[in-house]
């Protein structure tokens, strides 16, 4: 149930119950027409989470329900690299790279800054080993 209004120049999004936050997102960012996103801001509930910690391959499984404390990233068409800040009902709070499997509880409330000028990727880096941000201008519309 994801609802967008348009304001400018940021954009707001609001995902409802049963939305999985990071495909919510992958999906606006596949929009025709849509330009590379920034996540300005996001905060909302989810039922779990699924998180990558810092230099882990494995998925940090957390169950719900969960604050939303913060989400930050970038959007491109080919691609989502998102960090998030969740906290449970005792308050503990992890975070890390945001994963497909965060369902919303209630709701998430999101600021997208749309990239007006630019275009944007994501391509393999051999220096890190893996799919990295690359942007350029896009070019002069006549």
């Amino acid at each position: 149930m994801a609802r967008m209004y348009p304001t400018s120049p940021y954009q707001l999004l609001r995902l409802g119950p049963g939305d999985d936050l990071r495909e919510a997102l992958a999906r606006e960012a596949r929009r025709p027409g849509r330009p590379p996103l920034a996540v300005a801001m996001g905060m909302g509930s989810l039922r779990g989470a699924r998180l990558r910690p810092a230099a882990e391959d494995a998925a940090l499984v957390l169950e719900g329900p969960l604050e939303l404390l913060a989400l930050s990233g970038t959007l491109t068409r080919d691609g989502v690299h998102l960090h998030a800040s969740v906290a449970d009902g005792a308050g503990r709070v992890r975070g890390g790279h945001l994963l497909a499997g965060a369902p919303v509880r209630t709701t998430a409330e999101l600021v997208l800054l749309p990239l007006e000028g630019w275009r944007a990727g994501r391509r393999m880096d051999p220096p890190t080993g893996y799919r990295e941000l690359f942007v350029r201008r896009a070019p002069a519309r006549r």
